[in-house]
């Protein structure tokens, strides 16, 4: 076991061993490119040590931005042996897409006007408002995007279209709904015959890694058939809900637009700028529409089916998220903090699984069906201080650096026995540790 200096020491190893020089990749092996939500996280670890680096990890971003607003959650690197990734998306399909820089058609969790407030609190006062002004009106230009693309009826909240948009990738409501969808002939087809097996082999993924810790290949398959299918529609959003198996207001990525939105207010505050009085109104309408993904009898938030508006019954650490949005309730609040405490859900050995453990779902190994995160316990810590539960956030916190210090960044953890699994040394763990290490709780 390491000792907390060393585990801050090994931190910065990562992410220096992880830079590229323009962004910092998740993981050598398995994660070449920028992410989205990654650089975010990365660029919160960062500030401590190098500001104008975790600048440039978020001017990253602004990179690959469409003309139309959207931040891709992918910017691809460009060296040659990664054609296929940037083949495979074709973002120049698009009259929006940038030129001269390859990139997914999606989005993911828009975690970047945290990360730019986080950058900022370490900087001067005349530094963070220069850096808020660098960044302000690309960033209006994200959320504006994300009101005019993804929420098509003026409900307030936003709809996403792939399940990697979620960042969590297999995560069960959102696999359910994959089963309940009627996969492509071809997937059948490999399905019936049982060659995914072979497949298998094949998955970059699971060169490394055992393929027992990922999402599996069937499920993989459909979920490039989406991909494909979005691409053949040039991501255009109104060509796309014409006729989507995928249109779901997930109630992680809209927790974190929440709270996002109000960083947003606060960058504007600083520099004293004025948000358009349209995009004011679209952010106050997600505070009220949020409380719509409440279910009484279970206690818990849902994503919801943007077309029928049903709730997903299925039950993931997505639903916690209503902490950090600090847009819930305070009874609302105990109840999912009640949550963390108990043994047959969420309080396991190493904190916090991805699924409850009392959900037939749960695999203390699988990807995002029920190992531990380390972004996804900063989420939660972050929202228990908001609440005031600086017991629980204490507690959260110290288990947290405790599981990273035992075993090293791991991409994610397993929750029965805090054993570190994925890909070793991961950005975002290595990134979020020095910011919990840096940040004590007084309780």
């Amino acid at each position: 076991m390491q000792t907390p200096t060393n585990l801050l020491s090994e931190a910065y190893s990562v992410l220096d061993a992880n830079d590229k020089a323009t962004y910092t990749q998740p993981s050598a092996e398995l994660y070449p490119h920028q992410w989205l939500w990654d650089s975010c996280f990365i660029a919160i670890g960062l500030r401590h040590k190098d500001q104008d680096r975790a600048m440039s990890e978020i001017l990253g971003l602004f990179r690959g931005q469409w003309q139309n607003g959207m931040i891709p959650n992918i910017i691809f690197n460009e060296e040659n042996h990664y054609k296929t990734d940037r083949d495979l998306w074709r973002s120049w399909v698009s009259p929006y897409a940038p030129r001269g820089v390859s990139t997914t058609g999606i989005t993911q969790p828009p975690m970047l006007a945290e990360a730019i407030v986080k950058v900022g609190e370490k900087l001067t006062l005349s530094d963070r408002r220069h850096w808020y002004r660098q960044v302000f009106e690309p960033l209006v230009k994200y959320h504006q995007w994300i009101y005019t693309d993804r929420d098509p009826h003026k409900e307030g909240l936003a709809l996403l279209i792939h399940p990697w948009e979620v960042g969590m990738d297999n995560t069960p409501p959102w696999m359910s709904e994959l089963q309940e969808h009627q996969l492509s002939w071809w997937i059948r087809a490999i399905k019936l015959t049982r060659s995914d097996t072979i497949l298998t082999m094949l998955r970059r993924d699971t060169h490394n890694i055992p393929s027992s810790q990922r999402f599996a290949t069937i499920e993989a398959l459909a979920l490039f058939d989406i991909q494909r299918r979005l691409r053949r529609k040039a991501y255009d959003i109104e060509r796309i809900l014409d006729h989507s198996m995928f249109a779901i207001e997930d109630v992680a990525f809209n927790a974190i637009l929440i709270r996002n939105n109000d960083q947003l207010i606060k960058i504007a505050k600083v520099i004293q700028e004025v948000l358009p009085s349209d995009l004011m109104e679209s952010m106050d309408k997600t505070r009220q529409a949020f409380e719509q993904l409440w279910d009484p009898l279970s206690a818990q938030y849902y994503s919801r089916d943007f077309i029928t508006h049903r709730l997903l019954k299925v039950p993931s650490v997505a639903s916690l998220l209503g902490l950090y949005s600090g847009s819930i309730g305070e009874e609302r609040a105990r109840s999912l903090v009640h949550q963390l405490s108990d043994k047959h859900s969420y309080a396991l050995n190493s904190p916090i699984p991805t699924v409850p453990k009392n959900s037939s779902w749960f695999n203390p190994v699988n990807y995002w069906q029920g190992p531990a995160w380390v972004n996804v316990n900063w989420l939660i810590i972050d929202g228990l201080l908001r609440y005031g539960y600086k017991k629980e956030a204490s507690k959260l916190r110290d288990s947290t650096l405790s599981m990273i210090t035992s075993q090293g960044c791991f991409e994610y953890f397993n929750p029965d026995d805090g054993s570190g699994i994925g890909a070793p040394n991961f950005s975002w763990t290595a990134a979020l540790a020095i910011d919990l290490y840096l940040n004590p709780i007084i309780v």
